[in-house]
């Protein structure tokens, strides 16, 4: 299979490669943030727009989900509480950009389909409904009352409501996000895939199995008062920058950190914080005390590694390292657990990380010693084969040393998009646990099915083999989200209709079905006035904390709707004004909306008195709260026996993973600086050990088609410059969306379904 290289919008034989920094933020974050601001928005609205970022009084960052300072934890909010990529989210939002009907009668779809995703994204914020009837060459405005009525009569048409597809990505509020799955389910079907499915899926089924609940245990508080913070396949100064932040003030209270990733990032080794004076005229803060570069896919061979020596030592001097009392008293399987790391291959730890003993044992005794540990860690872990084992593994040194619902301690999966864990909370989910159907049959009169749907890779098989027809999203880009970019985008083609809920052109759009529809609606700037006057909508933070966002900006235009007004629309068309939830009621006056959410969800009772409290308020997590884990079935924390496991690399073959540059978000891409890599006007690159570079015979600087190995066959992404750089040996990076056509479809986590986009077995052929 070969994906095609989208014409470039600049010249890539211009790139310029720098030295990687040592450092992360400092001035320069300050300076970019404010020439984003300055290009898209103008410099009153740049102002009006950050002073309300993250503020109580304003709106979430339509970015990451990392949590605000709570009053009730005795700390405060920062003037500037946003970091460079929030304030660039926000500039892309709020742009002064438009993509009206004249844009679209001088842009065929075969020229937008030539452009890259970054082109596309620049052109701005799109301004009325468009479609795209079958056989056109050009979108062309429709009405919303038509786009609705298309929509529910395609869906009436299929014979099973199982044939529709429904996705949603992590930026939709709760709100929206409770309304979309009652519509889909009233509708009948659980075909409710969404970005969780290709993030923190392998994070939910370890914790689900391991503590009984799928969300991390810790608070932004427990992050400052840790003795140590171990970061893992993260890489928080371009995902997560605010984190940077409570890693410094954790130093300052005598905190050590340990970073274990592939790539050396300027985030983990030293941080100039632009909102203090050592950050702008000093050296900033250095963060981690030990950095291993471990080899793509490692991790579990490490972790075992770690356990084994703890569990030694405790055999040495008993009763020094395991808590007793705890596993004793709250957890099942330790001595199966012990059982299975008494021995263990030394040499294939080695060959599995490429790490020395010497350090790992270092790394371990810092876990043995520090009395409050946090295990953090993100797509770096969670995309790969066995992450669901690697994950439960860094759960059993939690247990081991009883480090979860003590201050400081615990488990904290730091996930992505900025409400992706509350649309989770809101019954965005394939498969919900029968007590949540039903309290949605009992509250709504409605009688909701109770199979599962598709999730992400599920759906992508199901349209490939014409068992899903109508594609429907609110949010993201699944063309460029997804793995195996050729199959899925065939996958949308033969869908008899596609329609995307989007603020902004995205690959999407030009991957249509038969019949597609764009359909705008307001973002998280923009105020929202409905019928009972101005709304707020609420979202949940990475550590369970819900909390108000209420735009200010005027509407991009007249023309938009709020998410919640397009469901509720799009459900009175499809179920009629009869049905049984009153649809109209909560489009006019969101308060109705979580009246319901408050009766029907478990933690949001009095949801809207406890939401409107200064900073909300924190759902129930019965580890972190009372040390209970009544979530599993046996009401006990369990440890988990798994056996070694890593990928292999054939001769002549490196292992590549899937990263963001530091100018993009996901599948947003605000710019083609890559700076903290020193990669400038450059996105089709791939990062190779200079000695990977010897062996191979390849000159920095050269070009190469990236092509993947699997069971079914190759995949090739045409066209990429390498760039001799300090990755981990025998390991490459490169950017995603592009390199997504790399994935295999079948190439899945155990247990998760996640795609493995972190260990992809390719090879690199030169271009002559």
């Amino acid at each position: 299979m070969t994906r095609d290289a989208p014409a470039n919008d600049v010249d890539e034989t211009q790139l310029e490669v720098g030295k990687p920094k040592s450092w992360a933020a400092g001035i320069p974050g300050v300076a970019v943030s404010l020439m984003r601001g300055m290009e898209q928005m103008g410099a009153a609205r740049t102002v009006k727009t950050l002073r309300l970022l993250n503020q109580r009084d304003g709106f979430d960052c339509p970015g990451c989900a990392w949590p605000e300072p709570r009053e009730v934890d005795g700390e405060h909010r920062k003037l500037a509480e946003f970091c460079e990529n929030g304030a660039k989210a926000v500039a892309e939002e709020a742009t002064k950009r438009r993509v009206g009907r004249e844009f679209f009668a001088a842009h065929s779809l075969q020229e937008l389909a030539e452009k890259t995703d970054f082109w596309l994204g620049q052109q701005g914020r799109i301004t009325e409904p468009f479609v795209l009837r079958e056989g056109a060459t050009h979108y062309e405005p429709i009405s919303w009352d038509d786009a609705f009525t298309l929509v529910a009569d395609e869906l009436r048409a299929l014979q099973d409501p199982n044939e529709a597809i429904f996705y949603t990505s992590g930026r939709t509020s709760n709100e929206a996000a409770f309304l979309y799955q009652l519509l889909v389910r009233s509708f009948g079907t659980n075909n409710l895939p969404d970005c969780s499915n290709m993030c923190h899926e392998s994070s939910g089924a370890a914790l689900a199995a391991t503590t009984g609940i799928g969300k991390g245990s810790v608070s932004l508080a427990d992050i400052h008062k840790a003795d140590l913070i171990v970061v893992v396949g993260q890489n928080p100064g371009t995902n997560h920058p605010r984190m940077l932040s409570a890693l410094e003030e954790a130093k300052g209270n005598g905190a050590k950190i340990m970073a274990v990733n592939p790539l050396p990032e300027a985030g983990l080794m030293r941080f100039k914080n632009p909102q203090n004076v050592r950050g702008v005229v000093g050296k900033g803060t250095p963060l981690a005390d030990e950095f291993a570069q471990i080899r793509l896919g490692g991790d579990l061979a490490l972790f075992q590694a770690i356990g084994h020596l703890l569990l030694k030592w405790e055999e040495e001097t008993p009763g020094t390292i395991v808590d007793r009392a705890f596993v004793e008293s709250s957890t099942e399987g330790f001595e199966d657990y012990a059982k299975h790391l008494r021995e263990i291959n030394w040499t294939e730890v080695g060959a599995a990380t490429g790490l020395q003993r010497e350090q790992i044992e270092r790394l371990a005794r810092m876990i043995a010693t520090s009395k409050r540990t946090i295990y953090c860690w993100a797509m770096g872990l969670t995309q790969h084969k066995h992450a669901v084992q690697t994950i439960s593994e860094i759960a059993n040194l939690a247990l081991v040393r009883g480090m979860i619902g003590e201050p400081g301690a615990g488990l904290c999966p730091v996930r992505g998009h900025s409400n992706v864990q509350g649309d989770r909370t809101m019954g965005i989910w394939e498969k919900m646990p029968e007590s949540f159907m039903d309290s949605l049959d009992a509250e709504f009169g409605i009688k909701v099915p109770r199979d599962h749907g598709y999730d992400t890779v599920a759906a992508i098989r199901a349209m490939r083999d014409g068992k899903g027809k109508v594609f429907f999203a609110v949010g993201g880009n699944f063309a460029s989200a997804t793995p195996d970019t050729e199959l899925t985008e065939k996958a949308l083609k033969s869908c008899s209709l596609t329609a995307h809920v989007s603020t902004k052109l995205n690959r999407s759009h030009v991957v249509p079905g038969r019949t597609a529809l764009i359909l705008p609606t307001l973002g998280r700037t923009e105020r929202d006035v409905q019928a009972g006057g101005e709304q707020f909508v609420t979202v949940e933070d990475s550590m369970s904390q819900v909390h108000t966002s209420r735009g200010r900006l005027a509407p991009a235009s007249e023309h938009l709707l709020s998410e919640v007004a397009i469901v509720c629309h799009l459900a009175e068309a499809l179920l009629g004004a009869g049905h049984a939830v009153p649809w109209r009621d909560f489009h006019a006056d969101y308060d109705l909306i979580r009246d319901r959410i408050a009766r029907v969800v478990p933690g949001c009772h009095d949801y809207n008195a406890r939401v409107r409290e200064p900073d909300g308020f924190v759902l129930p997590h019965a580890p972190r709260d009372s040390r209970q884990f009544n979530g599993t079935a046996n009401g006990k924390a369990n440890f988990t026996v798994s056996e070694l496991e890593y990928p292999e690399v054939p001769e002549g073959r490196l292992l590549l993973q899937t990263m963001r540059s530091h100018d993009q978000y996901n599948t947003t891409i605000y710019g083609l600086s890559d700076r903290y890599r020193g990669i400038e006007d450059a996105r089709r690159v791939v990062l190779v050990n200079p000695e990977d570079l010897v062996s191979l015979g390849l000159a920095d600087g050269a070009m190469v088609d990236l092509v993947s190995e699997w069971r079914d066959g190759d995949r090739r992404a045409p066209r990429f410059r390498v760039v001799s750089y300090p990755t981990a040996k025998g390991c490459a990076a490169a950017y995603f969306p592009e390199a997504n056509a790399l994935v295999p479809l079948d190439s899945v986590a155990d247990k998760s379904n996640t795609p493995v986009s972190k260990a992809i077995v390719v090879r690199l052929e030169p271009l002559g």
